[in-house]
């Protein structure tokens, strides 16, 4: 997979790619939805938050990743028996593997 540091420095890269090829388009959708749950920001602090604070002072992600890990401070991380019981059938389980669609 694509570490962190990389992960971040393609980000813009990915919004223009957003903002060229699917927004535009929106409105011609059939149905657009949030798909957003409840515990997407716990689920995504607790495997983040050790990969963000992975990444070194002198990388050209650090800046980016200093700011995510402060977007995360005040939120309450998802326990391990908490994240078992996210459906096989959500959309987090594409990330986060158990996924039975």
């Amino acid at each position: 997979g694509i570490s962190p540091e990389d992960n971040i420095l393609r980000w813009p890269s990915v919004r223009r790619g957003e903002d060229k090829y699917i927004f535009p388009y929106e409105e011609n959708a059939d149905v657009v939805f949030n798909s957003s749950t409840l515990y997407d920001l716990p689920l995504l602090k607790y495997y983040a938050e050790p990969l963000l604070c992975g990444i070194s002072e002198s990388s050209p992600a650090y800046k980016k990743a200093s700011q995510l890990l402060a977007f995360l401070k005040d939120i309450v991380c998802l326990k391990p028996a908490e994240i078992a019981a996210i459906p096989p059938t959500s959309i987090m389980r594409e990330f986060i593997g158990g996924q039975t669609l």
